[in-house]
């Protein structure tokens, strides 16, 4: 059963997260819920648990100086922060978070992050368990084992400009990447924002499952795509979800969908 710490010194708050909790994930053991940031990060250390819900603004210690701490002494604990102040987010990440949550939470939200930690989990286990097999095929095999460990995860956020802004973009609320020169429009819902980043190098960062190229210039993410129709020249149409243009797929990258 996995562990999980929660730091949120807002009390209503707090109960609300772990009534969540509760529900979306029955099998997660709360082992802490504290109210500051320090009794947080002596919990933290005790009980070297598998994820830490922490907020980042608390009394004395904050979410980011408990992330900071961890890194020596509980590096294995996945951190989600909480926080009613998204001009933190950048922070957050670069301090290692899994995901990043504002207030107030909603259901919805908190089970994406939980589906995340979970498939987080189940990778590492997977990939733990398949090394191990490779090593017990004989010393001879240690060192291919070690070249053939797994690449690292796919992108779950990423940073481009939108103006003189420069915004925190979760991956899955991207509906389409657009190749613009050396640089690369990224389409959300919102509208757009321009990140420094060629296509080409973007699709080898990218979960090559949910996102596909679809066009030289295009990749669009799978998950955002509502329907697809062919025109007379083999060509396909590809309608989104969350925005008003559509997208064209070309013939060589047709047999994507070819069970259409």
């Amino acid at each position: 059963m996995p562990k999980c710490v929660v730091a949120e010194d807002e009390s209503l708050l707090r109960e609300a997260l772990l009534e969540q909790l509760g529900k979306v994930w029955p099998g997660l053991e709360i082992v802490a819920a504290c109210d500051d940031g320090a009794s947080a990060l002596e919990a933290i250390i005790e009980s070297q648990p598998d994820i830490a819900f922490l907020d980042i603004r608390m009394p004395g210690l904050s979410g980011i100086d408990i992330a900071e701490a961890m890194k020596d002494h509980s590096p294995h604990t996945q951190i989600v922060f909480v926080t009613a102040y998204d001009q933190y987010a950048i922070d957050a990440f670069e301090k290692g978070a899994v995901d990043y949550l504002l207030k107030p939470v909603t259901y919805d939200r908190l089970s994406a992050t939980v589906q995340r930690l979970q498939n987080r989990a189940a990778k590492e286990l997977n990939a733990v368990a398949d090394l191990l097999q490779q090593l017990n095929l004989g010393n001879g095999r240690s060192i291919a084992a070690f070249q053939g460990a797994p690449k690292n995860e796919p992108l779950v956020w990423l940073t481009a400009s939108s103006g003189s802004e420069t915004k925190l973009i979760m991956i899955d609320d991207v509906a389409y990447f657009k190749a613009d020169n050396k640089y690369t429009v990224v389409m959300t819902a919102e509208g757009e924002s321009l990140l420094r980043k060629p296509i080409r190098e973007l699709l080898e960062l990218l979960d090559a499952n949910i996102f596909k190229q679809i066009h030289r210039s295009t990749i669009v993410n799978l998950k955002a795509i509502a329907s697809i129709a062919r025109d007379d020249t083999g060509k396909g149409i590809v309608k989104l979800k969350t925005r008003p243009e559509t997208l064209t797929v070309s013939q060589p990258f047709m047999v994507l969908f070819r069970n259409m």
